[in-house]
């Protein structure tokens, strides 16, 4: 047998899997050892753990969850044993909510089920959709519920009303957002028939939308509204992914995670480094992308997770010359139009590579910006970006405007696009 680190984490059960990888590292306790930065564990009700060889000695394992915690555990190798590290990391609130709680959009049951008041920041982005303002010692109820939220999935979507200018309208709107949107009717869903979740419901979607409920959208985009206590939220579905669901998790409570409305991907390859992404970690996120790299690259039968893999890339490799990637963003662009975060990919990949793409790079943004609102949020950055580069063409400045404006209504730390539209003012 090797010498060598056996690591893996164990979520709770909920009868369901809920595998995933996350990245970690491992470092020696003392001057002598190996290093291993970037490593791949193993999540799951029973992972599979994966073995690091490494020299007999002390060492620390570390594992980066999503949500920005660390976890660490001390290790003794001995020589020609496998020693295990197992993580634990079952106080989710709920067994249901296990893949939530993995992603960080959802706190422990230690501090969820807790009677104690719960000192968070004052800011109207990090409350729930009906919390209440703080008292004089800045502090709220751990467990303020408001109304049953109003849930309605939107399947059958157009273009038109995908584009900026629909959106922005749409903060200005009386109720009856899902009929603005949709070209047929719009479609109420239950909340999830789960005892002890009313307070913070999960939806379940797939390709056809709900779960539950399959229907049968008939466009390339699929969104979601939520209303509760006066807020509403216009949230993207990153639909379809391959066969994997997208749970949507609606806080009706206050809670230190921070977003009302959070949504992920149980992919288990990189549903974690989507998370990672939304963090600004692309660094990490890119050790997750870079086993799936080279199918992105000549597949674009999951577009959605080529653009996610697309702008770990960008982020993480600035290369100035022509790379063996930049023809599969241009086919990403060109063979996708539905989809905006394909033009803004390769817009901005043109913008970096200097001037002698400058041109191409101003047509390509204006591309994304008429193409409508991108799925990720990160794209809604790095279009104000690029416009940015643009300050005396008209064209562009016009549509910075709307762009800019948009992201003020945007929850810049979800993965996908979500949109306040209507603030409940405390």
């Amino acid at each position: 047998m090797s010498t060598a680190l056996s690591v893996r984490l164990f979520l709770s059960s909920a009868g369901e899997s809920n595998d995933a990888v996350i990245v970690g590292d491992i470092r020696p306790a003392g001057p002598t050892g190996d290093t291993r930065r970037g490593i791949l564990i193993p999540c799951g009700t029973s992972p599979e753990p994966i073995s690091y060889p490494v020299a007999p000695g002390r060492y620390v394992v570390s594992a980066a969850l999503p949500s920005g915690m660390v976890l660490t555990q001390n290790a003794v190798v001995v020589p020609g044993e496998e020693t295990p590290v197992d993580f634990v990391l079952t106080d989710s609130p709920y067994e249901t909510h296990s893949w939530q709680y993995l992603m960080g959009n959802i706190e422990p049951g230690s501090v969820y089920h807790s009677p104690a008041t719960i000192p968070l920041a004052e800011s109207v982005a990090s409350r729930s959709m009906v919390a209440p303002a703080s008292r004089p010692d800045a502090v709220l109820p751990e467990s303020t519920v408001g109304p049953t939220p109003i849930i309605t999935w939107i399947g059958d979507t157009t273009p038109p009303s995908w584009s900026f200018t629909s959106m922005l309208q749409l903060e200005c709107d009386t109720p009856g957002l899902a009929r603005l949107i949709a070209t047929s009717g719009p479609r109420t869903l239950p909340a999830p028939d789960v005892p002890g979740e009313a307070v913070t419901p999960l939806y379940r979607f797939g390709p056809n939308g709900p779960v539950a409920a399959p229907g049968e959208p008939i466009c390339e985009r699929q969104f979601l509204v939520v209303e509760a206590g006066g807020s509403v939220r216009l949230v993207t579905l990153p639909l379809p992914w391959e066969a994997y669901e997208v749970e949507v998790l609606v806080n009706l409570r206050q809670s230190p995670t921070g977003s009302a409305v959070s949504v992920a991907v149980r992919d288990p390859e990189v549903g974690a480094g989507l998370a990672y992404m939304s963090q600004g970690a692309l660094d990490t996120a890119a050790r997750l992308f870079a086993d799936v790299e080279p199918q992105l690259h000549t597949r674009l039968e999951n577009p959605l997770a080529a653009a996610a893999a697309a702008y770990v890339l960008i982020g993480t490799d600035h290369t100035r010359g022509e790379t063996y990637w930049d023809p599969w963003l241009k086919r990403l662009s060109d063979n996708v139009p539905w989809l905006g975060d394909g033009a803004i990919l390769r817009a901005v990949r043109l913008l970096r590579r200097g001037p002698e793409s400058r041109k191409q790079a101003r047509d390509g943004l204006i591309e994304a910006f008429d193409r409508g609102i991108p799925f990720y949020t990160l794209g809604l950055a790095w279009l104000v970006e690029g416009l940015s580069a643009f300050p005396d063409d008209t064209d562009c400045v016009g549509r910075l405007d709307q762009v800019r404006r948009l992201s003020w209504l945007a929850d810049m730390r979800e993965p996908f696009l979500i949109l306040d539209l209507r603030q409940r003012s405390t």
